[in-house]
């Protein structure tokens, strides 16, 4: 009998139907983290430019 792999189990885990919202909601958290400091960049680079008026013009955008 072959040895399964850890992914094999890993994705057993992770497809289980308890599992499948709890793997969303992670992907979730990661996507509007990396887009809260996409944008906290934006406005930290327009505050070093002196600019700070105009982040609030960028957040209606």
């Amino acid at each position: 009998m072959e040895e399964q792999s850890g992914w094999y189990y890993f994705m057993e885990i992770v497809t289980k139907p308890d599992n499948i919202p709890i793997v969303g909601m992670l992907i979730l958290v990661l996507f509007f983290t990396w887009v809260g400091l996409k944008q906290a960049l934006k406005n930290d680079r327009l505050i070093d430019e002196g600019r700070e008026d105009e982040i609030s013009d960028q957040m209606w955008k």
